[in-house]
């Protein structure tokens, strides 16, 4: 069970530091993608917003994609899949820049992506900053900061997130990258690389 601790205001990027990081460490195809990078995520609220923060080192880095719902998991990239209830999931997926993509699926052909209007409210802000570049090679270092309006979660109407249950997964990837990689916080037990599983998801309860 991951307790999202409940803060007060908005946080400015990094003030997540107080809040212990979750490893992304599970790495379940290990036998054809060997590669694993080291990354964590930081998880906290204040009942209208979900914080993340991500933090990632590895050998490749690629920030192709231009736009939001963009196949954004080709580049190096960091997801989050919440599920609230039997209706669905959402998947948040952003690249080391920031772009996003914002699904709500009950399977993973079954999608409806959210409009512009709902991605321009997630606020993304990358220690890389927002300029696209192709792949660089190296040690590596990057951290994300997204701000998740409860809003986002188009599918409900949550007035507050301040008491929810929820199942999640949380995953680094990089489907693109000379060294490819699908890293997930919670294990999953499928032949390849599959991030749409609930069933493998993890309890979350925000506090």
């Amino acid at each position: 069970m991951l307790r999202i601790p409940k803060i007060e205001g908005c946080p400015e990027y990094g003030a997540l530091a107080g809040i212990a990081a979750q490893p992304i460490a599970c790495n379940n195809w290990a036998a054809e993608y060997p590669y694993a990078p080291k990354a964590t995520f930081t998880a906290a609220h204040n009942g209208t917003n979900l914080f993340l923060t991500f933090r990632v080192d590895e050998e490749c880095t690629a920030a192709v994609v231009t736009e939001d719902n963009g196949p954004v998991w080709t580049d190096s990239a960091v997801e989050f899949f919440i599920s609230f209830d039997d209706k669905g999931y959402y998947n948040f997926e952003f690249s080391c820049i920031g772009k996003a993509l914002l699904g709500f699926r009950k399977t993973k052909p079954e999608v409806t992506h959210a409009g512009a209007d709902i991605m321009q409210t997630i606020r993304r802000v990358s220690s890389l900053g927002e300029a696209n570049f192709e792949e660089r090679k190296g040690d590596n270092h990057w951290e994300l900061h997204v701000t998740i309006p409860a809003t986002a979660f188009f599918a409900h109407d949550f007035a507050t997130l301040d008491g929810l249950k929820a199942r999640a997964n949380v995953y680094k990837c990089g489907d693109n990258l000379s060294k490819p990689h699908f890293l997930s916080w919670q294990p999953i037990q499928t032949g390849k690389p599959n991030f749409h599983v609930p069933e493998f998801f993890g309890d979350v309860e925000f506090e």
